[in-house]
Parts: C-alpha cells; sequence; structure tokens
C-alpha cells in the first residue's frame, strides 16, 4: 500500500520579496513537511524585503537566508495549488490546477508595524489551506 502524495503549493507575488516568502514560511513550520512548498515572483527583487525578515523573526521562523526565485512554467507545472498575492496576468495557466488569488496588502517599503498584520492574515490564511488539504497544523 503506498502512502498518499504530497501535496505541492506554489505562492506567487511580483518580487517573492514579502508576501509570498511569508506564505511559504508558515506553510513550511506549520506543515511540518507534509506540503511541498514553492515560492517565487513574475519580476523576483534582489532580496526578501527586511521588514518582512525582522516580523517573521518575531513569529519564530527565520527567513534570513531565503533568496527571491524567478517564476517558471514548470514551477506552476508541479504545483496542485498555486496561489497568486497581486502578480496580475503573469502567472502561468495550467488545466487542471486549483488557482487561489489572495488579496493581501503589498509589504514593499513599508516598516515591520506595517508588515505585522500581512503576516497575520498570511497565517491564518495558511492554517486554513492546512485543513482544506486535510493536515492539521502544527504549532
Amino acid at each position: 500500500m503506498s502512502s498518499p502524495a504530497v501535496p505541492s503549493v506554489l505562492f506567487v507575488c511580483v518580487h517573492n520579496a514579502g508576501r509570498s516568502q511569508m506564505a511559504a514560511a508558515f506553510l513550511t513550520h506549520l506543515g511540518h513537511g507534509r506540503v511541498e512548498v514553492r515560492s517565487a515572483g513574475s519580476a523576483p527583487a534582489d532580496t526578501v524585503n527586511p521588514a518582512v525578515v525582522e516580523a517573521m523573526a518575531e513569529a519564530g521562523i527565520d527567513i534570513s537566508a531565503e533568496v527571491p526565485k524567478v517564476l517558471t512554467v514548470e514551477a506552476v507545472q508541479a504545483s496542485d495549488v498555486v496561489i497568486t498575492m497581486g502578480c496580475g496576468d503573469a502567472c502561468p495557466y495550467f488545466p487542471g490546477k486549483r488557482y487561489l488569488d489572495w488579496t493581501l496588502d503589498d509589504p514593499a517599503g513599508r516598516g515591520v508595524d506595517a508588515v505585522r498584520p500581512i503576516r497575520d492574515r498570511i497565517e491564518q490564511r495558511i492554517r486554513h489551506l492546512l485543513t482544506e488539504l486535510g493536515i492539521e497544523p502544527t504549532a
């Protein structure tokens, strides 16, 4: 008897420096290896937003070593769920994939005080997504 396939989720935003990085980090942390996680951007920045790194560190998650990645067709094809966060029409569409669009404020150019509520909304959505995937979030 084979074990069930691990679901794969791709988070996409323009710069892959804020929202998608936070979402990927929360899913990795709360999914505890039970979900394959990717993130990418349609026009990736050079570095992850420092206010995002600080806000995530406050939540106990270190993303200081993360780097923005370019969105590829292969990443979309390899994912079961594609969650966009303001990437517009830059995300390729493939039939059979589940697409979600999460409307969230962009943390670009904002300080940590403005990033915290965005971080908290993303964590709530990740917990809900895990439940939809049939996975109990870890603490």
